[in-house]
């Protein structure tokens, strides 16, 4: 007997056809004793339909963000009843949960929340009733008791976290690749299919824009040292397993993949004083609204005048909310300027190989070079280079830099 977790993303359970699918799947794979819960997204498109509603009443709708939960939330809810539906006319038991209904508790920021207690029992229950949970993963509710959304990929990050209260056996992630690749396959037609993962090397590509896990499934998955087996609703091939150490079957290979991010936007504030705290007064206030910032630099503008200019980047989506913060905290800086650039995407390496391993980044960066890509921002950790570059090269940038560093055999 065993406990298992799968999550199934809104491209598997895009229409009717595909949830009975789905149904079918896991009543023929499920052994007779095995307990199973499904942690669901919304169907298909379903999520940007209902934005899409959101922008024809504001063209900037996550100003009003828990109204915006209350309506991102349904589109679980139809998905999770659909697929409790299917599993019952298959002739077998199922219940469909919410978020909250599952003991899913968050913090109180809506659109963005972040979930801080899990309490199963409800979960457990059902389960000695021999039923097959279906929960609305991307959901929970916070302290308030208002509905919140995990962001992007959240369903990932439920499952996950289900799969760690429950103490599982094991945590499955179906999506619409075979795992996860050494690139874009949709980008890079020879990204290759790995078998194994570190949890460190998945959050950092997670991070820096692979869409295939939400880097906060990672962090709930490395917490718990859960291993996630990332795979293919439409094969019954093995996929990806993320864990805490591997076998690391391409040894050859420093890194082990290339990510790449269009949704980011480039803020620069220029002549700023160059004293101690005006760092901290712009990211405070934008830490204060949860905007996530990335790639800092700061650089010398006027060594005579002592000013400085200060780049970073942000989330698209935070752009409207991240400009109004910094213009306000610029004028109180007296501030030259600040200019926001939207035409820049985010092209990096991920690998802890490269770590004491001289002369990756100046392959990168050769091999932008060799492409005609001028780099804007720099940015590093101990396991990943990022550049900042225009987002109309991106493809030719992902692709010249994978064949640096995965040439074809």
């Amino acid at each position: 007997m065993a406990l298992i977790v799968k999550k199934f993303g809104g491209s598997s359970v895009g229409s009717v056809e595909k949830i009975i699918a789905v149904a079918k799947r896991i009543i023929e794979e499920k052994n007779k004793d095995d307990k199973v819960v499904m942690v669901v997204s919304a169907m298909g498109d379903t999520t940007d339909d209902l934005i899409a509603l959101a922008k024809g009443i504001n063209k900037e709708p996550y100003q009003y963000a828990r109204e915006m939960d209350m309506l991102l939330t349904t589109g679980e809810q139809v998905s999770i009843s659909l697929l409790a539906m299917a599993f019952k006319n298959l002739g077998h038991p199922a219940i469909s949960l919410t978020g909250a209904q599952a003991g899913v508790k968050t913090n109180a920021v809506h659109t963005k929340g972040k979930i801080v207690d899990i309490n199963p029992e409800r979960i457990l229950a059902e389960l000695d009733k021999g039923q097959i949970v279906v929960v609305a993963g991307f959901q929970g509710l916070d302290m308030n008791g208002d509905p919140t959304t995990l962001g992007r990929g959240g369903s990932d990050t439920s499952a996950v976290a289900i799969a760690g209260a429950l103490k599982a056996d094991s945590c499955e992630i179906f999506t619409d690749v075979e795992g996860v690749y050494s690139s874009d396959p949709r980008v890079v037609k020879s990204a290759r299919k790995m078998k194994e993962i570190t949890y460190n090397e998945m959050l950092e590509m997670a991070r820096l824009g692979a869409g295939v896990m939400q880097p906060r499934s990672v962090e709930m998955g490395k917490y718990f040292n859960i291993p996630i087996h990332v795979r293919s609703t439409f094969t019954k091939r093995p996929g990806t397993i993320i864990r805490e150490e591997c076998t690391m079957e391409d040894k050859e290979f420093n890194i082990r993949g290339v990510a790449h991010d269009c949704d980011v936007a480039k803020v620069a504030v220029l002549g700023v004083p160059n004293n101690p705290g005006i760092a901290h007064s712009i990211f405070a206030a934008l830490a204060e609204a949860n905007v996530d910032v990335d790639m800092i630099v700061q650089s010398i503008r006027n060594i005579e005048k002592n000013v400085t200019d200060m780049v970073f980047t942000v989330a698209i989506t935070d752009l409207a909310e991240a400009k109004k913060i910094v213009d306000k905290v610029a004028d109180q800086l007296n501030a030259i300027a600040v200019l926001i650039e939207e035409d820049v995407a985010k092209v990096s390496i991920v690998g802890a190989g490269m770590f004491g391993s001289p002369g990756i980044a100046a392959r990168m960066f050769g091999a932008l070079s060799t492409a005609g890509i001028n780099i804007e921002v720099i940015s590093t950790s101990e396991i990943s280079i990022s550049c900042l570059i225009k987002n109309s090269q991106v493809k030719e940038a992902v692709n010249a830099i994978h064949a640096e560093f995965f040439p074809e055999k």
